[in-house]
């Protein structure tokens, strides 16, 4: 029964990027995304040099575009720290907190649909 929960999820996800609740990211602008807000949680923020080196995600050209298209909506945005002028961290925005609070609501309802 279990394994139904995440199909569940995607229905009711796709659903939602249906009607524009969402915005439409393909595959590697979101796991771009997932990554710099990982980070961001856990402290580390990503820096634009090592985002450009996660060749697991897809090329530097391409890891260039898709850090243009989450600038460009609103999802991200690159912070200096201290006094530090030349390294370039990248951090969610507000409305990606708000994207991802989406899917944590999605979530829940998959999971409440359980009995």
């Amino acid at each position: 029964m279990s394994n139904h929960i995440y199909i569940r999820f995607l229905t009711l996800l796709h659903t939602i990027e249906g009607k524009g609740e969402l915005p439409v990211l393909d595959l590697d602008a979101k796991k771009l995304l997932e990554t710099i807000a990982v980070r961001h949680a856990q402290g580390k923020p990503l820096t634009v040099t090592e985002a450009m080196a996660m060749a697991h995600i897809a090329s530097p050209a391409t890891i260039h575009r898709k850090l243009d298209v989450l600038r460009e909506i609103g999802m991200i945005e690159t912070q200096f720290e201290g006094s530090n002028r030349r390294t370039k961290f990248l951090v969610p925005t507000p409305q990606a907190a708000k994207y991802f609070q989406t899917h944590s609501q999605v979530m829940d309802q998959a999971l409440s649909q359980t009995s």
